[in-house]
């Protein structure tokens, strides 16, 4: 790997994380004039924008045949969202999880997530499957607006998002839209470096693209959601922090493989349907409960979350080697790890269950939302 294939993919992914910001910022200030709440802010608007460089992304990758990386993108940024994200947010500080994002939201997650392991099962995403799954994001998003402009109205009063300061003149609106138009601009071209140079970096490597795709892309992808949510705990808005989260991994799949396919049917290597796409319905799977558990994500559970991110990475490099040390570390997941971890969330979980009295942060997650 030389010089300049490191500095195209830095500069790639420089410009992403600019560009979406500057997307986000735009998009989140234009939204506020339909006063939505900040959790459907959080799901839509901020998780739509700052899912914007995934989408770039597997659309260039699909575009040029590279399937391993669009789908390796969406897979490998869901697992990243909610294990790195919401774990490293929830070790900044405890998240009060509000009840649409256990009753709707999270099923919706996991919903869509087995829908994509059912959809590959015959080995690739087709475009009829992309278009199904871009009408999907299509309802979602107008559910949720149609939802939240109902429950503001009922509340009397809208609720504001501290990314922007809205003013009311025509010029304010206009710098909206040069910021929305500005931030699509640099994620068109940070999206072609990016992928350029994550390529490189996989042969040079002796990596397949699946993992780049899985672990550097994805991660680097996912940057925007990371500085978004951690912002948004360390301001006290936990809503935008998980529903940025949950938002991203919805439309992760609807939009960003939806549109991906739709282009281009993505093909799935068997190494994503035996291990990854699996553990992605997996880590969407144990939100539930983990949510549910207090609604609050504890220190613990995001030490809990943190933890399987860095085991993932390790198992994703130690299977790209091959060798005896994944045999051993294989075995300790399966028999060690998993099994502990699965006890402490039941345990969790059952607690709420039978006394759901028992709840923190000052009360915060036990307000009926």
């Amino acid at each position: 790997m030389d010089l300049f294939t490191f500095v195209l993919f830095i500069s790639g992914l420089a410009l992403l994380v600019v560009g979406a910001e500057l997307l986000v910022r735009g998009a989140s200030a234009l939204a506020m004039l339909v006063g939505v709440s900040p959790l459907v802010i959080g799901l839509t608007v901020v998780a739509y924008g700052t899912s914007t460089p995934e989408l770039a992304v597997s659309i260039k990758a699909a575009w040029v045949g590279q399937s391993d990386i669009a789908l390796g993108n969406v897979v490998g940024s869901n697992i990243f969202n909610v294990l790195f994200i919401l774990g490293l947010s929830a070790i900044i500080s405890p998240l009060a999880v509000s009840m649409q994002i256990v009753r709707r939201e999270t099923p919706i997650m996991i919903g869509v997530s087995v829908l994509l392991l059912l959809m590959a099962l015959d080995g690739q995403i087709g475009r009829f499957d992309g278009l199904i799954l871009v009408v999907g994001v299509v309802l979602y998003t107008a559910l949720s607006i149609r939802q939240s402009r109902r429950e503001t109205a009922a509340a009397g009063a809208a609720q504001s998002v501290p990314v922007i300061t809205l003013g009311r003149g025509w010029k304010h609106v206009l710098l909206q839209v040069l910021l929305i138009i500005g931030g699509l601009a640099l994620l068109c071209v940070g999206t072609d470096w990016m992928v350029r140079g994550a390529v490189a970096m996989a042969k040079a490597m002796g990596v397949s693209e699946l993992v780049i795709g899985l672990t550097i892309v994805a991660a680097g992808t996912s940057l925007p959601e990371v500085a978004t949510s951690v912002m948004a705990t360390i301001r006290g808005q936990r809503d935008i922090a998980i529903g940025n989260v949950v938002g991203s991994n919805i439309y992760n799949i609807l939009a960003v493989l939806g549109a991906a396919a739709a282009i281009r049917p993505v093909s799935v290597s068997p190494q994503a349907m035996g291990f990854d796409i699996p553990v992605m319905v997996a880590v969407a799977t144990v939100c539930l409960p983990i949510f549910f558990s207090g609604r609050i994500i504890s220190r613990l559970e995001g030490v809990l979350l943190l933890g399987y991110y860095v085991a993932y990475t390790a198992y994703l490099v130690l299977a790209a080697r091959a060798g005896a040390p994944l045999a051993l570390y294989s075995t300790i997941m399966l028999w060690c790890i998993l099994p502990a971890s699965a006890v402490l969330v039941l345990v969790a979980a059952g607690r709420q269950l039978f006394f759901p009295r028992v709840v923190g942060i000052a009360g915060v997650a036990g307000t009926e939302r």
